[in-house]
């Protein structure tokens, strides 16, 4: 594993002192500035590339949330904080996790590892071939062409599978496993998100709350797909 480059931005000197001995300690993570706010870290950020940002959320001036929606979307977050309260808030803005001081190494080194598999994922997936544009499925006794770019999700239905096409109302139904179909198409463009459904990710339309929003059909999040999801968010969203 390439070593991650991380930042700590925090107006406390011991909190600083104490985030810089874990990265000291961690094989995979390297230390490139300690900056005791937002204006001292962007400084940081224009000279030195950072993969990784340990940010304290209360901050005189500028606070870690406002800074936060600075960064570049590739650039990940831990939200160091006092306050449990704001979890929720550092959720919403995709870090990758939020620590609540005072936190040991412990708790420290299973944040990093969140954020370091976030990489490997990333990694992974530029390696992944491209797929066909296209399959072809069996469907009333004929061998149809599905062009992928058409599909706005795959739909389970015990042993069959319905594709939502953009250019027709109703579905193709062929008899399919959804399971072996995930592994045909490309993970860039296709999720599964529930047990019944694989969606088209260029094809969302919107996310509200634990749905997501297809030609006005909205499909649930599973709650064993959301970590994948929010990581697809984290890599595409803009803070």
């Amino acid at each position: 594993m390439s070593k991650i480059n991380c930042l700590i931005v925090d107006d406390e000197p011991l909190a600083l002192d104490l985030i810089e001995s874990y990265i000291n300690k961690t094989p995979f993570l390297e230390l490139k500035g300690r900056c005791g706010n937002a204006f001292e870290a962007m400084a940081v950020l224009n000279r030195d590339k950072i993969d990784l940002v340990f940010l304290d959320i209360q901050m005189p001036d500028m606070s870690g949330m406002e800074f936060s929606k600075t960064l570049a979307p590739d650039i990940k977050i831990i939200f160091t904080t006092a306050f449990r309260e704001y979890a929720f808030e550092g959720f919403k803005v995709n870090a990758v996790d939020y620590l609540l001081k005072p936190f040991n190494y412990a708790e420290f080194l299973k944040a990093s590892n969140r954020a370091a598999e976030r990489f490997n994922l990333q990694s992974k997936k530029r390696e992944i071939p491209h797929k066909d544009h296209f399959m072809f499925v069996k469907s009333e006794y004929k061998q149809i062409k599905i062009n992928l770019d058409e599909v706005l999700y795959f739909e389970g239905l015990k042993d069959y599978v319905k594709i939502w096409l953009t250019s027709q109302p109703k579905p193709i139904l062929t008899l399919m496993s959804l399971k072996i179909l995930e592994q045909e198409l490309d993970p860039g463009k296709f999720m599964r998100i529930h047990r019944s459904f694989i969606a088209a990710l260029n094809k969302i339309e919107s996310i509200e709350r634990s749905r997501v929003i297809i030609n006005k059909e909205s499909i649930t999040i599973a709650e064993q797909y959301k970590e994948k999801f929010r990581e697809f968010l984290d890599h595409k969203s803009f803070h």
